[in-house]
């Protein structure tokens, strides 16, 4: 009985990155896994019919090829973060598979893993962290996938369209073109995970709507996962009027970076205070991400951590 369980990879580029110099990455993928993994020609294989051991490497295999496409170089770095966060979260919470997209989304390091798991069993979650550390990406990833499995059937998406106020009055345009600059980042993560085709339809349709956090107000938000942005630059009040717009059925997710707060000195970040008077309702879910998140770009990640030990000293 041939109990091989083999795995075609796309081409000998992709399969080398995957092996590793001198195979030092399958190595540590027979370490994961506790059983040879061995290679011939452009596929990857294990001698094992165990359901769960083959789930397993496929799905180790499948991240680590999408990494590499999705243009990471260091490989010893990409099998490493795979490994390291499928050891401690279970497979199925640990990636966000969406409808239409080019591909899966999947955390990268281990907080993110717990992020994901916070963004689909929660209904409201607070997220803080660097540049880069995929706080807004990942909210806006499972987001997309809530609206098109139909699970909620509306994305509403806003943020502080500036520092201290919501003066659009002196933007030129109207209200689409006034707060467009605001909400290209927001944009940009969406269209990096379905085509902007896609996307502008789905804001065409109302599906997602875009708005700044001013037209929040006397709202009532059912059905809908609604994401707000930037959150470290709401005022106190603007933050419980958000908080208090959810409806029926409805995901919040916050996200924010607390080195960056644009308001005066004189006014507390909202994001700053709902997280001290909330933490402590089950129902909330709260994560930080550090510098060793910051997966944007591995300078990224040098600048971030440079201007965090400047503050230090």
């Amino acid at each position: 009985m041939n109990n091989e369980y083999t795995i075609v990879v796309p081409n000998n580029d992709v399969l080398a990155c995957v092996c590793g110099t001198n195979d030092s990455n399958l190595k540590l993928i027979e370490e994961n896994l506790g059983i040879p993994v061995y290679t011939k020609g452009n596929e990857i294989s294990i001698n094992n019919n165990d359901s769960y051991l083959c789930q397993k490497f496929q799905f180790i295999i499948d991240r680590i090829i999408d990494e590499i496409n999705d243009g990471s170089k260091n490989a010893e770095d990409i099998v490493f973060s795979v490994l390291n966060t499928e050891k401690k979260v279970n497979m199925q919470e640990v990636s966000i598979l969406i409808p239409n997209a080019s591909r899966r989304v999947y955390p990268r390091t281990q907080n993110q893993a717990e992020y994901i798991n916070l963004l689909q069993t929660k209904d409201m979650v607070f997220c803080v962290g660097s540049a880069g550390s995929g706080k807004t990406f990942l909210a806006v990833a499972e987001a997309l996938r809530l609206i098109l499995t139909h699970k909620k059937s509306k994305l509403i998406i806003t943020r502080p369209v500036v520092e201290a106020g919501e003066s659009l009055g002196f933007l030129p345009g109207d209200l689409d073109q006034k707060i467009e600059p605001y909400l290209r980042p927001i944009k940009d993560a969406m269209e990096y995970i379905l085509s902007p085709e896609i996307v502008k339809r789905l804001i065409e349709s109302n599906v997602i709507e875009v708005a700044p956090l001013a037209y929040m107000r006397g709202r009532t938000l059912n059905n809908a996962v609604i994401i707000l942005d930037e959150a470290q630059n709401t005022t106190c009040s603007q933050m419980k009027m958000f908080l208090t717009r959810m409806g029926e059925n409805s995901k919040v997710f916050i996200t924010g970076d607390l080195s960056q707060i644009d308001l005066p000195s004189k006014i507390k970040s909202g994001l700053v205070q709902s997280r001290s008077i909330l933490y402590n309702i089950d129902e909330i879910g709260f994560m930080e991400l550090t510098t060793d998140d910051v997966v944007r770009n591995h300078l990224v990640k040098k600048i971030v951590r440079a201007y965090d030990n400047e503050k230090e000293e």
